[in-house]
């Protein structure tokens, strides 16, 4: 079985281990895109419209000899206002022909075994030096991928050590490109609480919290998350697979459990 480095909080390699074999799978693309958009679909907002709206007016058709249509006019539209329809859905100033419905089903389902399978998919990704670099990271002067630190990192509960870190690991330029990556958005996005852009950066992959998810939270772009809380949103964001990842070798060594 081929093997990999475990490195130290200062950047030295300090032992090995087995690769797991769910790295040798070859990335699926499409299942990634497909369980992203369930996912993204579960976090959709329903919308629907008033059962009565366009409906709460009086309105009432003239009848025939006016040299005019029989369309329901509102109350007190005589002339020179007489255009003024109300109701109809085929008029000007009528309801909605088909209103937008909140009982509509938007959340869409995913089966239990190609979910897993997008999932394998993705890990298996990171792994991949060409599938990283599609994504647009730096590996420079990254050691080699996938990348496993020792589990002294979950201990850590100040941001400067863990940037520290990260740098001694060689993700200093990428975390400086990810820093400056911020941007106003462009459209009305602005006036609804995403007015900032950025890039996605380092997954921080971890078996247990010891001080290191809030020391690291507030690193632009990194993201933290539990080796059992792991989905395709972190793995692959906007369904695009080959996300630069960190694993404490605790973590890593669950996936010797995953069934490929």
């Amino acid at each position: 079985m081929e093997k990999i480095n475990v490195y130290d909080l200062d950047g030295k390699k300090k032992g090995l281990i087995d690769k797991p074999g769910i790295f040798s799978v070859k990335p699926r693309k499409d299942l990634i895109q497909m369980s992203n958009n369930v996912s993204q679909s579960k976090n959709k907002q329903p919308q629907g419209r008033d059962i009565s709206a366009g409906l709460k007016n009086v309105s009432k058709g003239w009848g025939t000899g006016f040299g005019m249509s029989r369309a329901p006019r509102r109350k007190g539209s005589g002339f020179p206002t007489a255009r003024n329809v109300g109701r109809v859905p085929y008029a000007r100033g009528g309801r909605r022909t088909h209103p937008i419905k909140s009982e509509k089903v938007i959340t869409k389902k995913i089966n239990k075994k190609t979910k897993k399978l997008s999932v394998i998919s993705a890990i298996s990704a990171s792994g991949d030096k060409n599938w990283v670099l599609k994504r647009g990271y730096d590996l420079e002067h990254i050691p080699e991928l996938p990348l496993v630190i020792d589990d002294k990192i979950q201990t850590v509960k100040k941001t400067e050590a863990i940037y520290s870190i990260l740098c001694d690991l060689g993700f200093e330029e990428e975390l400086f490109k990810i820093k400056t990556s911020k941007k106003i958005r462009s459209g009305k996005g602005k006036a609804r609480g995403r007015k900032y852009k950025a890039r996605k950066g380092i997954l921080i992959i971890i078996k247990d919290d010891f001080g290191i998810v809030k020391a690291s939270r507030n690193i632009p772009g990194t993201d933290i998350v539990k080796f059992e809380n792991l989905s395709i949103t972190n793995l692959a964001p906007g369904g695009v697979s080959g996300r630069l990842i960190l694993w404490s070798q605790s973590a890593f060594n669950e996936l010797n459990n995953f069934e490929v």
